[in-house]
């Protein structure tokens, strides 16, 4: 249970940083904790305490086979997000640049203000 608490701390701090701060590298530092740590809530759902490997070897009974294998959706679901992200953030980072080649600043209230 601690792990969740401490998972959901890290969340709050991504959206603090999404939300109170104005400057855009700051943004988007809070965007990638968000998403690492739904990466890590993700993580901790499929755990399993002395959980094994989700590979079904010959011979081997399903159903108790089933009862000790960790989760392979959730680790699936992060190699997914995991790639997103990355598309993400790169794409959040030109967009920075342009916005910093346009306004010479990463001030989203300057950039507000500068609008026009």
């Amino acid at each position: 249970m601690l792990l969740y608490i401490l998972d959901m701390l890290v969340f709050g701090l991504g959206i603090y940083c999404l939300i109170a701060k104005r400057h855009l590298i700051k943004k988007i530092i809070g965007m990638v904790i968000i998403e690492y740590s739904v990466n890590l809530f993700l993580i901790l759902v499929g755990y399993r305490i002395n959980g094994i490997a989700p590979i079904l070897s010959p011979g081997e009974n399903p159903i108790v086979f089933s009862q000790v294998a960790v989760d392979p959706l959730p680790q699936a679901l992060v190699l997914t997000s995991i790639v997103i992200g990355l598309g993400t953030l790169a794409l959040m980072s030109a967009y920075s640049i342009k916005l910093y080649e346009k306004y010479r600043t990463f001030d989203m209230s300057e950039i507000n203000r500068l609008k026009g």
